[in-house]
């Protein structure tokens, strides 16, 4: 039954990132590290089999261990991209905010000319 779920979790996350990407609301720069998430997760509720000897090989006693400790790897990973892309987007909003003034007081100056 885990299995099935997993299968369909797995497949609904890859489906919904796919259609996010196709409406143009999440970019693949973005949708990336999750479509491989999904597809690792899908790969290894199918073949679950390579789950057991990849936890054995990694030195986890019980597959679940595995996971858990997996999961945390990606979630650490998910946030720190995440950190990424906000820090380049505040340093964007910034260079955008600057030029703006820059404009207005161009503008404010080309007005006061004009007056005179």
């Amino acid at each position: 039954m885990a299995k099935l779920i997993t299968i369909g979790i797995s497949c609904f996350l890859i489906l919904s990132v796919v259609e996010l990407i196709r409406k143009e609301k999440l970019t693949f720069k973005y949708a990336s590290l999750w479509l491989t998430v999904s597809f690792l997760a899908l790969v290894f509720a199918i073949f679950n089999s390579w789950l057991f000897k990849l936890s054995e090989v990694l030195g986890f006693v019980l597959p679940s261990n595995f996971i858990f400790f997996s999961l945390l790897i990606v979630l650490t990973l998910l946030i720190f991209v995440v950190t990424l892309f906000l820090c380049q987007q505040n340093r964007h909003n910034d260079t955008i905010a600057q030029k703006i003034a820059l404009l207005e007081h161009e503008l404010e100056s080309l007005k006061k000319n004009k007056k005179r």
